[in-house]
């Protein structure tokens, strides 16, 4: 089984190099290792041995940055898992993403478990992570857990390559692409299971450098989740209920914002969004002009 890993990357050149310096200690190493960026300017790529590093170039954006890696890939690869270059996998997570494929012909995506996740509050160091793996390594259960979801979480997620075909992920969800994760896998349902696993384990370091702002984002959280369920990709019963504990979040904590989260910013997207979605437009791409 051939695996490769594509990792989109954006203004954080240091962080690709400490990740991909780290996949050397994976215990099934990946054949080739695709970094898909705007330009080289993004990209520090560190003396690695044990697998092939391609940067990739193209259109900026999450969506289109996965898109160009998925181009690259081409019918080469079994299994192209997608990680965030904030997300530090265990040193098994190839080995047994690699097991979880070939002992279940039905599963068309893995999914990971973060064991912690940054991205929900001021975010993880390195060195937390690394403990959190140790601690996650020690206690893991004999038989790990098997859920199907709806969509995958796509800081670090595997795809069995034949059951992509000629699905890209949607551009119109443009730069940060909140939920264009879920768009894709959801529909790879169709051609098999998306399952997330236990025994599967990394850290999500949350990094906030990168992000976009915080009314762009806050508008992606109303827009985003309409469009899918227009589209059809994406159950109300998902996204609507996601939409609300985002809103009710951003309105709550609005009152006293975290330091690292821009929570009035977000709250003036969600409002403007709700206006547009009342009046019958939805555009993911309006953030641009934003």
């Amino acid at each position: 089984m051939r695996m490769v890993v594509a990792i989109p990357t954006l203004g954080r050149s240091e962080q690709l190099a400490l990740l991909l310096a780290h996949l050397e200690r994976q215990t099934r190493p990946p054949d080739e290792v695709v970094v898909s960026a705007p330009d080289a300017t993004h990209v520090d790529i560190p003396p690695v041995a044990r697998f092939r590093v391609v940067p990739v170039f193209g259109r900026k954006g999450l969506t289109a940055q996965r898109n160009t890696a998925l181009e690259h890939a081409g019918g080469r690869f079994d299994v192209i898992t997608f990680l965030d270059d904030d997300f530090v996998p265990a040193d098994d997570y190839l080995e047994r993403v690699e097991a979880g494929f070939a002992e279940h012909p039905d599963f068309a995506v893995i999914m990971g478990h973060a064991v912690m996740d940054g991205a929900r509050n001021a975010g993880v160091d390195w060195q937390e992570a690394r403990a959190a793996l140790a601690e996650a390594k020690s206690s893991a259960p004999a038989v790990p857990e098997i859920a199907d979801h709806v969509g995958a979480y796509g800081c670090n997620m595997s795809i069995r390559a034949a059951c992509i075909g000629g699905l890209r992920f949607d551009e119109r969800l443009v730069l940060y692409g909140w939920q264009e994760d879920i768009d894709f896998t959801s529909q790879l349902r169709a051609r098999g299971r998306v399952v997330g696993i236990s025994s599967i384990v990394g850290v999500h370091l949350g990094l906030k450098a990168g992000r976009v702002s915080g009314v762009r984002f806050g508008y992606s959280q109303v827009v985003n989740p309409v469009y899918l369920i227009r589209k059809g990709t994406v159950p109300a019963s998902f996204a609507l209920p996601l939409m609300a504990r985002n809103v009710a979040a951003n309105i709550v904590r609005s009152l006293r914002p975290e330091p690292y989260v821009d929570r009035r910013g977000r709250l003036r997207g969600n409002l403007l969004a709700m206006a547009h979605v009342v009046t019958g437009r939805i555009e993911p791409e309006y953030i641009l002009r934003i």
